[in-house]
């Protein structure tokens, strides 16, 4: 067992639904193990800058149900460089700080084990981002809220796509991953799902459009921010084809990214807001905490980041066969 006395959380990256949930389960778990508990503001830069100030069960009621974060976050061109680094790292030691829960993504991880290999300070990570692109958890902090999110743009959508019988092409996020796409494509009822990981048959989707067009009185094409192509050049491929069809398109943006965080986000950040600070105390570090199968897992941070997840191909042949 570790002797960590006083523990710091941050949350840095894009902001995700359930971060709030997952810092009021870092520091009530802290206070509960009779920890000290300190909230580091705006990610890396305030761990540089000192924004750090300790925090009581008080300081995260009534946080559970926000979106965003309240400790904010931010980019940090200061900590990518060891002088920063170091700042951070006697800034930690005037305040007594012993650990750090990190909440966020693959540039969070990476600059946490970067931290931890210079100055040994002892790391547990939360993957929070609503790309659920980490390794080491089914699940990632705001994913279902995201895809939630789209789910509820994109039945309005087409509420007006079948007023018109328009054919709306629907951009969502996901740079590098098309799981939000995928998943949301799926329970939309989408026609088509272009994602960042498969190559486009642009030809089976026009066959598909044609095909159906006579009676259906709408349709929903999801594409992935990622994908090569991007939203506005998929609806002019359309226009091509098709000139008669009278084609839309909607991108979604960073409405993904706010919102009451789901029943899900908030179970799923407080199950790992307890296991990182528990699993800190047992003596663990550099590594993230997820759930698999329902389970907690730790997985080190160099196989959780950069390992985006691979695409289940059944869910790409559901949304085939579906789209009938």
């Amino acid at each position: 067992m570790s002797q960590i006395k006083n523990i710091g959380v941050l949350t840095s990256g894009g902001d995700s639904p359930g971060m709030n949930a997952g810092i009021r389960a870092v520091i009530r778990t802290g206070i509960y193990h009779g920890l000290n508990m300190y909230g580091v503001r705006r990610g890396y830069d305030g761990l540089v800058n000192k924004e750090i100030e300790a925090m009581d069960a008080k300081s995260v009621a009534n946080i559970i149900q926000r979106g965003g974060t309240v400790l904010k976050t931010a980019r940090s061109d200061e900590f990518r460089s060891y002088e920063g680094r170091k700042r951070a790292y006697e800034n930690l030691k005037e305040f007594g700080i012993d650990a750090l829960v990190v909440i966020g993504g693959d540039g969070t991880f990476t600059g946490a084990s970067k931290f931890i290999e210079e100055f040994d300070i002892p790391i547990i990570g939360m993957p929070g981002t609503i790309d659920n692109d980490l390794a080491g958890t089914d699940f990632t902090i705001g994913y279902d809220t995201a895809i939630n999110t789209v789910v509820d743009a994109v039945d309005k959508i087409r509420d007006t796509a079948e007023s018109h019988d328009r054919v709306f092409v629907v951009e969502v996020m996901g740079r590098d991953s098309g799981l939000i796409a995928l998943r949301s494509g799926i329970s939309t009822g989408a026609e088509a799902v272009l994602i960042p990981e498969l190559t486009v048959d642009y030809d089976a989707i026009m066959k598909r459009l044609d095909k159906s067009r006579s009676n259906k009185s709408s349709r929903i094409i999801i594409v992935a921010e990622g994908d090569k192509e991007g939203g506005l050049v998929v609806a002019d491929k359309i226009k091509e084809n098709f000139p008669h069809y009278d084609v839309r398109v909607s991108i979604l943006g960073h409405i993904q990214r706010g919102g009451k965080p789901t029943c899900m986000d908030r179970v799923l950040a407080s199950r790992l807001g307890v296991a990182a600070v528990e699993g800190l105390i047992e003596g663990r570090r550099g590594e993230m905490a997820g759930l698999i199968c329902g389970q907690i897992q730790y997985t080190p941070f160099e196989k959780a980041i950069k390992h985006i997840k691979q695409v289940n191909t059944n869910l790409t042949r559901i949304v085939e066969i579906l789209s009938l």
